[in-house]
C-alpha cells in the first residue's frame, strides 16, 4: 500500500508539502495541489483517516463548503455556518469549513484524502460547479439551497417562491393595487445566486396571477443608494401603495429613514413587508412585517439527511420549507385615492 513518501516522490514535492496540501493546514500553490492530487489518485494513497473509515470507524467530520465572496453578507452567511455546526455536534461530528473561492479544488481535494465522512453545500448558486462535483464523488452530501439541476442531488431550502407569493397574498388582500420589490445589488443577480432570483420570480409571477402591477428594482448597499432607489418605485404614476424588501439589514434601516425623510408613515401612507431576512425585524422603528429564514431550519435537516446518508441509501430529493408570515403591523389597507 502507497505512503506518504510514494506520493511525495510521485508529485516531486516534500512530504512536509503533501502534509499541507491534504490536511489545508497551509496555502499550497495550485500547479502543486494538482501534481500532488493527480499522484493520491493514481497510487490510490490513503491517509490514516481513511484507513479507519476502512476499518469501520468514521472520521466524524463534515465538510462545509461556503465561499466569501465580496457581495456575501456576513451576518446571514455566518448565521447559516453556526446553524450548520450546531446540527453537526448534535451527531457528534464536528465540521472542516471550507471558504476560499475555488471552492472546487478544496473539495476534491478533502473527498481524496478521505478526511470527511460526507459534504454540506452553502450559498449554491443556479449554476453551481459544486453541484456536479457533488454527483460525481459518491460521498453523502447535502445542499443548502437548490441550483438549476437539482438531478441525484439532496437538496433543502426554504420555498422563496412560496414566501414570495405569500407577501404578494398579504398585500393585495390588503387591497393595495400596485406593489413593488426592492431587491438585492444587480451583482448577486448577475452572478446566479439562486434564492435571490427565486423569491424575485416568485414575487413578480404572484402579482401576475393576483392581476396586480408590479415593479422590481435593485438596491445598492449605503443610503444615497437607497433613497435613490425608493424615489424611482414612488415618484411616479400609479406608485406602489405596498413594498416588499429583499435585501440585507441596512437596506431595510436606510428604506425606513427614507420614507420618514418623505413625510410617509408606516402603514398609513405605505406598507412594507420584510421578505425572508434572517435579522430581527421587529425592533425597526417601526417594527416590519416579516416573512423569516431561520437558518435552523434548512441546515438541521440536510444535516440530518447526509448522516442518514451515512447508514443507508437516501433518494435523490428536494425539500422545501413553507414559509410562515409574522405581523408586526405593517401592513394595512391603502388611502383611499382622492
Amino acid at each position: 500500500m502507497a505512503n506518504i513518501h510514494d506520493v511525495a516522490r510521485v508529485a516531486g514535492v516534500s512530504i512536509s508539502t503533501v502534509s499541507y496540501a491534504l490536511s489545508g493546514k497551509r496555502p499550497i500553490g495550485e500547479k502543486t495541489r494538482l501534481r500532488i492530487d493527480r499522484a493520491v489518485r493514481d497510487l490510490d494513497y490513503m491517509p490514516n483517516a481513511a484507513g479507519r473509515m476502512l476499518a469501520g470507524t468514521r472520521t466524524r467530520i463534515f465538510a462545509l463548503t461556503a465561499p466569501l465572496r465580496s457581495d456575501t453578507y456576513a451576518p446571514a452567511h455566518m448565521a447559516f455556518v453556526l446553524a450548520v455546526a450546531t446540527a453537526a455536534r448534535k451527531y457528534d461530528y464536528d465540521v472542516l469549513l471550507l471558504t476560499e473561492d475555488e471552492a472546487i479544488s478544496g473539495l476534491r481535494r478533502v473527498s481524496t484524502s478521505r478526511l470527511v465522512d460526507g459534504i454540506i453545500v452553502l450559498d449554491v448558486s443556479i449554476n453551481d460547479e459544486r453541484a456536479d462535483l457533488v454527483r460525481s464523488l459518491g460521498i453523502p452530501a447535502a445542499l443548502i439551497g437548490v441550483p438549476g439541476d437539482a438531478d441525484g442531488l439532496v437538496c433543502v431550502d426554504l420555498d422563496f417562491e412560496a414566501a414570495a407569493a405569500l407577501a404578494v397574498d398579504r398585500l393585495v388582500d390588503a387591497g393595495h393595487p400596485s406593489l413593488a420589490l426592492l431587491g438585492h445589488p444587480e451583482a448577486v443577480y448577475e452572478r446566479g445566486s439562486n434564492f435571490p432570483t427565486r423569491f424575485r420570480d416568485g414575487f413578480l409571477r404572484r402579482a401576475a396571477e393576483r392581476g396586480v402591477e408590479a415593479r422590481f428594482s435593485m438596491a445598492e448597499t449605503g443610503a444615497p443608494a437607497v433613497r435613490d432607489a425608493l424615489s424611482g418605485l414612488l415618484d411616479v404614476e400609479s406608485a406602489p401603495t405596498g413594498i416588499v424588501v429583499h435585501a440585507e439589514e441596512g437596506v431595510h434601516r436606510a428604506l425606513l429613514e427614507a420614507v420618514a425623510e418623505r413625510g410617509l408613515s408606516i402603514p398609513q401612507d405605505l406598507s412594507v413587508i420584510a421578505g425572508v431576512p434572517t435579522f430581527d425585524t421587529s425592533s425597526f422603528t417601526p417594527p416590519l412585517d416579516v416573512i423569516p429564514l431561520i437558518p435552523a431550519d434548512s441546515c438541521t435537516r440536510a444535516v440530518e439527511l447526509a448522516v442518514r446518508q451515512l447508514d443507508g441509501r437516501v433518494e435523490p430529493c428536494v425539500e422545501l420549507i413553507a414559509p410562515v408570515y409574522r405581523d408586526h403591523g405593517s401592513v394595512a389597507a391603502p388611502r383611499p385615492v382622492p
